[in-house]
């Protein structure tokens, strides 16, 4: 059995709206609220909603799935 094989896929964008994260171990917490875009670069954002001052912000896809989960 190779690693890929194993290894779970990533969620899908749609599946996140309306979960909860924290930017890093520490950061404030964030809610999915959209799919966004795509940077110039290429990379996939979502829309956020920073909980502490209700700004909504574009956010890497890739940078979302690293943070933590917030309950």
């Amino acid at each position: 059995m190779n690693a890929t094989a194993s290894a779970s896929p990533a969620p899908q964008p749609r599946s996140l709206i309306g979960t909860w994260r924290r930017f890093g171990p520490f950061g404030p917490v964030y809610e999915i609220v959209a799919i966004g875009g795509t940077t110039s670069q290429g990379h996939a954002t979502m829309r956020v909603r920073v909980i502490e001052t209700g700004e909504e912000i574009e956010y890497r896809l890739a940078d979302i799935l690293d943070d933590p989960r917030e309950r």
